[in-house]
């Protein structure tokens, strides 16, 4: 038991106000972790144009924005308004469900979902228990790709464009790699160029965390990678990025065109989000790897991480990879959903026998990739069938 004393001490404790945390303190946090948190995104600030980073992440471009009519209270009436909502990616896996209402495989991903007292819910799955990691393997066949296999396929994707072995690091009999600390050389004689290369369109199929697109951590074993020796295909864009530009604007321009040039698609909600963080994290990490090479300081803007939010929410997106629909839009609860502006236009032009379902679509960016220059088409008019 506490004396009167004691007790007002414990109490004043209690009242005290936590210090907020700096907001670089909380990108440092971000840089340092496989397991990056919703909440500490969220801090990463908002915008005019936008709600938060994280709403960004999670918006499902193909389905767009919905119309919802809200009534406020007006003096003594009330007033019908309409806001504008963009969908977001649904959770499309089974292993939330037990959480309630808010988390069945065709309910959408909120931000409320995942933070505050709802944080951790969605973590790598280096970091998840054996027992999930093996019912996931049952129920969905995820099974993870090694770093070393997905680097060996990476290098066999740069042989054929170099027309060179060991471009960017030669492979180990140990199942390691050696990184070649020269900047990448590139042949006149072919007319390929530095630019040329970062502009160069990859996919990667069911993409899960994205270790093909950007190697964060050993999706195996959780393990962080030291910048210089990832080997992911948007890591090695944005390494000849930095071994090139002029400037950190110039640095900056080029990065997102090789954001912009980088595709993916995953069936399920939590890992398509994790994909989403780490290829926004690792851009974080190599504008502060470039700026502390150069000796340069500078903060990176919100409006900036927006931006760079906003073209991965369009290039690595939601997709029944069979189908090339939003998983679940062909069952009864979508198959009145709202048609899009775009959708309405070339509904003419549909074959008569499309099954139901709402066909994803990506971007195709053109300029400087702002939205004015973005034209959306649907992904399966890129499947060439016989």
């Amino acid at each position: 038991m506490f004396s009167s004393e004691e007790h007002q001490v414990e109490k004043s404790k209690k009242r005290t106000p936590q210090k907020k945390e700096t907001r670089e303190a909380v990108i440092k946090r971000m840089l340092s972790s496989a397991d990056i948190k919703e909440d500490d995104i969220e801090r990463l600030g908002h915008g005019e144009w936008f709600d938060s980073i994280l709403e960004l992440l999670l918006r499902d471009q193909t389905r767009g924005q919905r119309v919802v009519p809200i009534h406020e209270l007006d003096g003594n009436t009330y007033t019908l308004k309409h806001f504008r909502h963009y969908y977001h990616i649904l959770w499309a896996t089974d292993d939330y469900r037990k959480r309630g209402e808010g988390y069945y495989p065709t309910d959408e991903i909120h931000p409320r979902s995942i933070t505050r007292k709802n944080s951790r819910v969605v973590r790598p799955r280096a970091v998840k228990s054996k027992e999930e990691q093996l019912r996931r393997i049952k129920q969905k066949a995820e099974v993870f790709t090694p770093s070393w296999i997905c680097n060996a396929q990476n290098n066999l994707v740069d042989e054929a464009w170099f027309g060179r072995k060991n471009v960017f690091n030669k492979e180990n009999k140990d199942h390691t790699w050696t990184t070649n600390p020269k900047p990448i050389r590139f042949s006149k004689t072919k007319g390929r160029t530095w630019l040329d290369y970062v502009t160069e369109r990859r996919l990667e199929l069911c993409c899960g965390e994205g270790p093909y697109i950007v190697s964060r951590y050993d999706t195996t074993t959780g393990e962080l990678i030291p910048l210089q020796d990832r080997i992911g295909l948007l890591d090695r864009k944005l390494r000849v990025v930095g071994e090139n530009a002029q400037d950190l604007e110039h640095w900056r321009e080029y990065a997102y065109k090789a954001i912009r040039s980088i595709y993916g698609f995953e069936w399920q909600g939590d890992n398509l989000l994790l994909a989403r963080e780490n290829i926004l994290v690792s851009f974080m990490e190599y504008y502060y790897d470039y700026c502390a090479k150069k000796g340069i300081e500078s903060e990176l803007s919100t409006l900036s991480l927006a931006h760079v939010a906003y073209i991965i929410s369009w290039n690595i997106w939601q997709m029944d990879g069979i189908r090339y629909i939003i998983p679940y839009t062909d069952q009864e609860v979508f198959v009145d959903a709202p048609k899009l502006a775009f959708e309405e236009e070339h509904e003419n032009s549909m074959p008569k026998n499309k099954p139901k379902g709402i066909y994803a679509k990506i971007a195709q960016w053109t300029g400087d990739g702002r939205q004015k220059y973005l034209r959306p088409f649907e992904f399966r008019n890129l499947v060439k069938t016989k």
